[in-house]
């Protein structure tokens, strides 16, 4: 069986990364309107048409798209941020939770993970549902991304005659990930989010540093490192680094991950210390957008969930 897809949005980063990865499968089949994408009576069609429609817009629009489905057996992968603590929406992260494998595949309507939210999340759950850290605990989480996770603008910025380095922002601590790592970490207040990019195209790391000794049980990194490889435990995208693998870095590259669809968990520290670092890995136009797109298509849509995605 054939089934019809169509992406809103497939000019932009995420739309075009996504095409890449279905436009050479077999089993599905893509609608392309070409110039008549900006034909609102022509995307009415498609929306409505498709077995299953990713949307790959800006919040608004995203909105608007949502609006103009009225056929309830399209099912709708929204790749904004407009529905990620939305209710009646399933949030995409497969390996977040036991069985959010199994809702996302009876859902119509799954909201796409942030990518940086991907990484805090995948890190900080475990041990928020464990009670190693309290859900009432202030949690930080710094981070840096490539350059095309800010789209157009910033690639043209950043492979342009100047680019710089590398930038903090997100300055104001209001940015729009904030509610969604909240929500699905299980905490009770916001994370502190400091993010940045630097010079290279794709790739990120997500950290989180923890006073373990202020924590109430003061565990130690190999207890944080244990609720991770329970919580992973069977996880095809994601993977839980041994501890004496960390320990024997001495540095980790954000592109070491770069086209795949996979998120390496890290946990460094002293482990007679009383602190620790959790470092998460990933490509964020791979798990952290595109890929993790792929992966809920394939398991809405009763596919094997790493279709395309190897």
């Amino acid at each position: 069986m054939t089934h019809t897809i169509f992406i809103d949005g497939e000019a932009g980063t995420t739309g075009l990364e996504i095409r890449e990865r279905l436009e050479a499968r077999g089993d599905l089949e893509l609608i392309l309107l070409g110039d008549q994408r900006r034909d609102v009576a022509a995307r009415r069609e498609a929306l409505n048409s498709a077995d299953a429609v990713i949307l790959c817009l800006p919040d608004e629009a995203a909105i608007e798209a949502v609006a103009m489905i009225d056929n309830p057996k399209v099912r709708v992968i929204d790749a904004s941020t407009a529905y990620r603590v939305a209710p009646g929406w399933t949030y995409g992260f497969a390996e977040m939770a036991a069985g959010q494998g199994g809702r996302i595949a009876a859902s119509t309507r799954v909201s796409n993970p942030g990518c940086y939210p991907t990484g805090f999340i995948g890190l900080m759950r475990p041990l928020v549902q464990t009670g190693l850290v309290p859900t009432g605990w202030p949690v930080t989480v710094n981070a840096v991304s490539g350059y095309s996770g800010g789209g157009k603008t910033m690639i043209a910025e950043f492979e342009g005659a100047d680019p710089p380095a590398y930038r903090a922002y997100g300055l104001g601590l209001r940015h729009k990930h904030v509610r969604e790592m909240t929500r699905h970490a299980g905490l009770e207040n916001p994370v502190l989010f400091a993010p940045a990019v630097g010079n290279y195209r794709q790739g990120m790391l997500v950290e989180v540093p923890l006073h373990l000794s202020a924590l109430p049980e003061t565990p130690s990194i190999e207890r944080l490192h244990g609720a991770l490889v329970e919580a992973y435990d069977g996880a095809r995208f994601v993977e839980v680094m041994d501890l004496d693998d960390s320990e024997a870095m001495t540095g980790i590259d954000p592109e070491g991950l770069n086209g795949t669809n996979r998120m390496r968990l890290h946990v460094f520290g002293d482990r007679d210390g009383g602190q620790a670092r959790l470092v998460a890995l990933l490509d964020n136009l791979g798990k952290g957008a595109s890929g993790a797109a792929v992966q809920n298509l394939n398991l809405m849509l009763g596919l094997d969930e790493g279709s395309g995605l190897t």
